[in-house]
């Protein structure tokens, strides 16, 4: 799905940040007085949106591309919408505001899509949909570094994003590494494509893709982790979670699912 992008700021009681909305139409205001509810009785922060929460750039699950986003989990969200006779909206923010449930519990979005690991934590912060995505760390390095290992990590600058599974493999895991933490996923590319780090940890999607699409560097290795990405909503908000979770078995039954994987991967979906 593809969506013009409308921009404005916003700040929600308790979080402080610049947002870009991307929708159909701009995102109204805020969480605090009851909207209409959507199909099966799901209630939605702005009538007639399903306002969901993401950080860009996160390619191929959700990226700008011109003056659209796009990616594959952006075409799952775009289904939900559906499902719900909602438009989808999305308020890209921060990564660390999505996974500690802030985004969801002072009602900037209904859902969270970020290409977001399932975790004990977090499942303490929001309620999780269903698994959609197998996951796992994975090393980039410049293809000509000889760095194949976390052992020679030691003494090395190793990026890693802020509040994700990664930073947190990283410094469990890497002894002796220097770890530099960025914000998003550009900054972190970005820094190795300077000179500023000299590997980087992140989820193996978006590295890989990083990596087609820049041959100078290589994904080297991967760490087995068994990481499995969802998508979140406010803790108890069974309806929209219920809807979410339908919508996602269904994909994956009648094909779309595949299609998208296809799409935005550019190989067949592995068997469910």
């Amino acid at each position: 799905m593809e969506v013009p992008i409308v921009f404005r700021r916003t700040i929600p009681a308790a979080v402080s940040v610049a947002v870009l909305t991307v929708g159909l139409a701009a995102c109204g205001g805020g969480g605090d007085s009851a909207a209409p509810a959507a199909e099966g009785g799901v209630e939605l922060t702005n009538p007639g949106q399903l306002t969901w929460c993401t950080s860009l750039p996160y390619e191929p699950f959700e990226f700008q591309q011109g003056d659209q986003v796009v990616g594959f989990e952006v075409d799952l969200v775009a289904l939900i919408a559906e499902r719900l006779n909602a438009t989808p909206t999305v308020v890209v923010t921060a990564f660390e505001g999505i996974q500690s449930g802030t985004d969801l519990t002072v009602g900037t979005c209904d859902l969270a899509a970020a290409g977001m690991t399932i975790t004990p934590t977090r499942e303490e912060n929001f309620d999780f949909s269903e698994p959609f995505f197998d996951a796992t760390q994975a090393l980039l390095v410049r293809a000509d570094s000889g760095i194949t290992t976390a052992e020679q990590l030691a003494g090395r600058n190793v990026g890693v994003q802020n509040g994700t599974t990664g930073a947190d493999y990283a410094a469990a895991n890497i002894p002796g590494a220097n770890l530099v933490t960025f914000e998003d996923l550009g900054l972190l590319t970005t820094a190795i494509q300077t000179g500023q780090v000299d590997a980087v940890i992140q989820d193996n999607g978006p590295l890989l893709s990083f990596a087609t699409q820049n041959p100078e560097f290589a994904v080297t290795t991967e760490f087995d982790t068994g990481e499995q990405y969802g998508m979140g909503v406010r803790t108890g908000n069974t309806a929209l979670l219920d809807v979410v979770n339908e919508v996602l078995a269904t994909s994956r039954t009648d094909g779309t699912y595949d299609a998208a994987y296809e799409k935005w991967f550019g190989t067949a979906a592995p068997a469910n």
